[in-house]
């Protein structure tokens, strides 16, 4: 492990920072007053929001899942956020020891607890990226030093590509990264809509961008699915992340303003 990896690096704790706002939600302790005063001021006028954040989570424990029983034994996880409960790397392993899981994310408090997701099954491995989604390259070249392009990945984007505001830029970065991935690969991503709630989901956005947060935008179920365009799109498609194939069939759960959905490669 590289030791600036355990050096705490310089970051401002006086604007709110969507990582740590999303782990104030999830119920970790990673943030500060700033982030919980604007992750409180979004609940406020979406009380639903925290529960979206869960929901998100259980939809990538199901998708990684999904991807295991598909033979799939690599992972590029970009965005990754800070460490919680039920990583990529836990779910997968879990399943499968062997699974080899590449973490990605700028952010220098994520930087900072990146120990945390290189703890690894001894038959597997992890590694951390500190790279932003719109350097493609960057992120291709170094993750070769645990994944083998010759094999299928699976391609985790989840709640990312939301605070990429051009639709040229997001979906340039995207198809960079899926022209290096073999057939049998799969994309899984998520992203906040204004499906659910309407207004009151943009302006919470609205407010956290001018907060000084990360700037975040909301995409339509329809503008989602172009992330997906050329792949085979799973069943249901994209939809709330909590009804992609819930675990309870009897109660259905309640939709979320993240919509996502798994592609595969062919």
């Amino acid at each position: 492990m590289q030791e600036e990896w355990i050096q705490m690096p310089d970051f401002d704790i006086s604007t709110p920072q969507s990582a740590r706002i999303w782990n104030y939600w999830l119920g970790g302790r990673d943030n500060y007053a700033v982030d919980r005063e604007a992750g409180d001021a979004a609940a406020s006028q979406i009380p639903e929001i925290p529960e979206g954040a869960r929901a998100e989570r259980a939809f990538l424990v199901r998708a990684v899942g999904h991807l295991i029983g598909r033979g799939v034994r690599q992972f590029l996880d970009v965005g990754t956020g800070l460490p919680t409960a039920n990583n990529t790397h836990e779910v997968a392993q879990r399943l499968a020891p062997e699974s080899r899981v590449v973490y990605v994310d700028n952010d220098p408090i994520v930087l900072a607890h990146a120990r945390a997701l290189l703890t690894s099954a001894p038959e597997g491995k992890t590694d951390y990226i500190d790279a932003d989604l719109r350097q493609p390259e960057q992120i291709l070249r170094e993750a070769e030093r645990t994944l083998d392009f010759d094999e299928p990945v699976g391609l985790m984007l989840l709640g990312v590509i939301n605070h990429i505001m051009d639709d040229a830029e997001a979906h340039a970065a995207v198809s960079e990264l899926l022209a290096a991935l073999p057939a049998g690969s799969y994309l899984v991503l998520t992203h906040s809509t204004a499906e659910i709630h309407g207004e009151p989901m943009r302006e919470a956005m609205r407010d956290i961008t001018e907060r000084g947060g990360t700037p975040i935008r909301p995409r339509t179920p329809a503008e989602i699915e172009e992330f997906f365009k050329g792949m085979t799109l799973l069943e249901p498609g994209v939809v709330t992340c909590s009804l992609w194939r819930p675990e309870d069939s009897i109660h259905t759960p309640r939709p979320v303003y993240l919509f996502g959905g798994v592609g595969r490669l062919d």
